[in-house]
């Protein structure tokens, strides 16, 4: 499927290349490294990288914007993106084929071409494959720039290599990539700086989280309280991780009220909770994954199944 990808590449002028809505570091890292690969290797083609900006994440790249003139013709490649509802710009249509690159599970199989690895720790991971592969068909050389990407998306997806999903392979990887001319403590700056009124919030998630017996935790950030701390969902979405640190903790989900509906955040230290995810309205990884309720008594049931989830895990 490698060598596919590649010779569809090889064999297409303009490429537009999409990741998912709420983008992370994996999201840009995939979709911006690759975009720097082929220009590194192909410098007459147009490459176009799309989707919302994420303010959070200017360290790393700019989206670009394009006409809708532009996919006339072009091949789009969807990287990081499990289902077709969290595509970031749904214009990813227009183009004359659509190529998936996701390490999600593949519930949702759309494209002309797939290739899909649950294995592994990120998208990024799998873009530095490719990268991989085309250097031994096609004599590809990986830029300071795409190195720089796809480091900060595996680092990003991986928790800092402290999440199950990273392997033997994922540190090989990055042994490779930092061999590579970029600054990895700007870099680090970039993804794990915040300002005190984030930090602020964590606080408060600190203080008022709840913990059952059986170790399944929850918080409810409401928007009010987000008014209150001066934060936006998409920053408050950035301290999720936070409650791994806490002792006896088996799962948590942190509820992120935005608009007409609360953002399901959930994260696990052991049961599978993307099955949960699904019951409402979302999906992901096996111990991460993301759902929406609706109303404050949806989310309670959200609770009552993660409770019931981690007391059978016991």
């Amino acid at each position: 499927m490698k060598r596919q990808i590649i010779d569809t590449i090889e064999a297409n002028e303009t490429i537009i290349i999409h990741r998912h809505v709420r983008p992370d570091p994996d999201a840009y890292g995939s979709q911006q490294g690759l975009k720097e690969i082929i220009l590194a290797n192909y410098p007459e083609k147009k490459v176009f990288a799309v989707g919302e900006h994420d303010a959070s994440l200017s360290f790393m790249a700019q989206p670009d914007e394009i006409a809708d003139e532009v996919y006339e013709n072009a091949l789009v490649i969807v990287t990081d993106t499990a289902n077709t509802e969290r595509v970031d710009d749904q214009r990813y249509t227009k183009g004359k084929m659509v190529i998936k690159i996701d390490h999600h599970p593949n519930d949702d199989a759309y494209g002309d071409l797939l290739w899909v690895d649950t294995t592994a720790s990120s998208c990024s991971e799998m873009i530095y494959e490719l990268y991989e592969e085309g250097k031994e068909v096609a004599n590809w050389k990986l830029s300071d720039a795409a190195a720089r990407l796809l480091f900060a998306g595996i680092v990003g997806d991986t928790g800092r290599f402290q999440f199950p999903s990273t392997t033997a392979k994922t540190f090989k990887v990055a042994a490779d990539l930092i061999t590579y001319d970029f600054d990895r403590n700007q870099l680090f700056d970039g993804m794990y700086e915040m300002e005190q009124k984030l930090l602020n919030l964590q606080g408060y998630i600190y203080q008022n989280f709840t913990m059952d017996e059986h170790g399944a935790a929850y918080v409810k950030l409401t928007k009010e309280l987000l008014a209150e701390h001066d934060t936006v969902p998409s920053e408050a979405s950035l301290l999720v991780g936070c409650l791994g640190s806490v002792k006896d903790i088996c799962s948590w989900v942190v509820f992120i009220e935005e608009g007409d509906q609360i953002r399901v955040r959930l994260r696990s230290k052991g049961p599978v909770i993307n099955t949960l995810a699904k019951e409402f309205n979302g999906g992901g990884h096996p111990l991460a994954s993301g759902a929406t309720a609706y109303s404050w008594e949806e989310a309670d049931l959200v609770i009552a199944r993660l409770k019931e989830i981690c007391k059978a895990y016991h």
